[in-house]
């Protein structure tokens, strides 16, 4: 099946966050309504996003269960579109936003990032943006070279729509977009890097899943955040903290590197192979072309 042409950018493409967020965490229940600074993870992820200027806008995707009511009504308050679905299905629950938001594109951001920088969501939507014509996907994950914690990944309605339709196993309903990039010879994949031989991706984790990355996230909002800040503080400015205050960055260090990618690693193939401190390397040559940032 052919790929839906896609609006170009100077027509007007209105590109919407999506943001998977439920209490319902096997390792750490309920990790994105812990307290920062007095306020729930979400809030302050949300703040965050909504900062990014390449976005029309965000939609927080949750599931139906009542113990994500609280979720719903978080959004609500800080006025924030959600929608409710399947616990297990986030292909389904991103369709729905896209849908209920009149997208022509997504940018999926999962919530256990919530010290994203804006910066950098603006940085791979504008790259999505500027070149229309050239990309159905693009992200900074493939391979992915920043802090973990940055996952920005952008696809267009049409592409979403078709792994809507014929996706089959659970991990690419779980996950969203493997369907997508794991067919580099069906779809047009494009990745962000960051600077030029810089890989942070395996040796700097800010990503939500367990109680220690919850210290250190916190230890982060805490050293970092002000409210009267004209912008929020950056991915340099963290890694900065963390590199100054090594007893911070060591509180995960023991689950750097790690992943769902692990568990699914015989059924991809395009994945990359990763060891703390080094560069990936393909278990498949990929026609995904790499931008630099």
């Amino acid at each position: 099946m052919g790929v839906r042409q896609r609006p170009r950018a100077d027509l007007g493409m209105k590109i919407v966050a999506v943001i998977q967020a439920r209490t319902g965490s096997s390792r750490l229940p309920g990790k994105i309504l812990l307290k920062a600074l007095g306020q729930p993870l979400l809030a302050l992820m949300l703040e965050r996003v909504r900062a990014a200027r390449q976005l029309d806008e965000v939609v927080v995707a949750t599931t139906s269960p009542t113990a994500d009511d609280a979720i719903r009504e978080l959004a609500r308050r800080l006025d924030v579109a959600c929608v409710s679905g399947h616990p297990l299905d986030l292909l389904d629950r991103h369709l729905q936003a896209a849908q209920a938001a009149e997208a022509d594109a997504v940018v999926k951001i999962p919530s256990d990032c919530p010290l994203i920088d804006p910066r950098v969501i603006d940085e791979v939507v504008g790259v999505y943006q500027r070149d229309a014509d050239r990309y159905d996907f693009v992200s900074n994950l493939h391979p992915a070279t920043w802090p973990d914690g940055n996952d920005v990944e952008v696809v267009s309605r049409g592409v979403l729509e078709e792994a809507h339709r014929e996706a089959q196993r659970g991990y690419e309903r779980e996950h969203t977009t493997p369907f997508v990039w794991d067919r580099p010879e069906r779809y047009r994949l494009g990745n962000v890097t960051w600077r030029p031989g810089r890989d942070l991706s395996a040796s700097h984790r800010l990503t939500l899943d367990y109680p220690e990355d919850f210290q250190l996230i916190a230890r982060v909002f805490e050293a970092l955040y002000q409210r009267e800040q004209p912008a929020p503080f950056s991915v340099d400015d963290i890694v900065s903290y963390l590199d100054a205050h090594p007893d911070v960055g060591a509180l995960n260090a023991a689950y750097r590197g790690s992943g769902w990618i692990d568990r699914h690693r015989h059924e991809l193939r395009t994945t990359q192979r990763r060891e703390p401190g080094t560069a990936a390397t393909s278990t498949r040559p990929s026609p995904t072309e790499v931008v630099p940032s």
